[in-house]
């Protein structure tokens, strides 16, 4: 089993910046995808970004233009850079792995963003 942990999260002004990172133990360079999602309190889980094996990276409308994701295979971590921040990205951001017939989910990091 892979297990996954996030940091970075924290508290930031609307219109700042926060980095998360997502630290597998296992090998991100053999999963299918590495991804974010989030959930604030009384939503639903919602997709936030992907990157796949080669680099090809996906995002939630919400976020597009803002966030950017990123992977350091060597180092089996994931990054998630959040920019212009907005209240509504407020939420507990979980880091996600693909694996051929697996998936794993990190205990997730608070993004609070004050207005």
């Amino acid at each position: 089993q892979v297990q996954l942990v996030e940091s970075g999260g924290g508290l930031v002004q609307a219109g700042g910046s926060l980095r998360l990172s997502c630290a597998s133990s296992g090998s991100i360079g053999s999963s299918n995808f590495m991804g974010w999602y989030r959930q604030a309190p009384g939503t639903q889980r919602e997709f936030v970004a992907i990157i796949d094996s080669v680099g090809t990276t996906n995002y939630g409308d919400s976020v597009k233009g803002r966030f950017t994701i990123s992977r350091d295979n060597a180092k089996n971590t994931v990054y998630l850079q959040m920019n212009s921040l907005k209240p509504e990205d407020a939420a507990v951001y979980y880091c996600h792995a693909a694996y051929p017939g697996y998936r794993f989910w990190g205990q997730g990091t608070q993004v609070t963003v004050s207005s």
